[in-house]
């Protein structure tokens, strides 16, 4: 049985192949590959993926591999190189498991912000102090309900509208609605 992945999936892949046999590379500089391999893996998992934490904890003993290979301690090496192609192996099962969401963590926070901007966008400065204020605030979630609604009615029906609209016509309110 043969799995397909989507071209996305299969780009994907094989960036993170490419990077396994980087590891192999004669003159190989641990610091530049782990660079490369972080934002790669924050493209594809989002920048708070535990993979980038174990990548970002991936060190060399010495300052150089030279220096390192001329002190004789390849195994070192050896075992940095190891635990660094099983982060991407992991990786790339992951992906042929599960695929590739489209909703990162990076992109639920884009379009939480997206979200944010336009209710602020509707709001004058300190109707936008008085909603920091309730949202931060400890009262129970009735209670800031109940506050919401009344800073809603201050900016009047045409605003309520236009922040409902403008929320409606988010790309990504589209993408839910053919889900439903």
């Amino acid at each position: 049985m043969s799995l397909n992945f989507t071209p996305m999936a299969q780009k994907e892949i094989k960036l993170l192949e490419q990077q396994i046999s980087r590891l192999s590379n004669t003159g190989f500089d641990l610091e530049a590959w782990k660079k490369y391999t972080i934002i790669v893996l924050a493209r594809i998992f989002g920048s708070n993926d535990e993979k980038i934490r174990q990548v970002e904890q991936l060190e060399s003993e010495f300052s150089s591999w030279s220096l390192r290979d001329a002190s004789g301690n390849k195994s070192y090496e050896e075992r940095t190189k190891k635990l660094a192609k099983e982060i991407l192996t992991a990786a790339i099962d992951e992906i042929k498991v599960f695929g590739i969401s489209e909703d990162s963590p990076d992109n639920q926070d884009k379009n939480l912000e997206d979200i944010l901007n336009i209710i602020l966008d509707e709001l004058k400065g300190s109707q936008v102090k008085q909603l920091k204020t309730i949202l931060s605030s400890r009262r129970s979630k009735a209670e800031k309900s109940r506050k919401i609604k009344e800073l809603l009615e201050g900016i009047g029906e045409y605003g309520a509208y236009a922040i409902l609209t403008n929320m409606l016509m988010h790309p990504e309110m589209g993408k839910l609605t053919e889900k439903a």
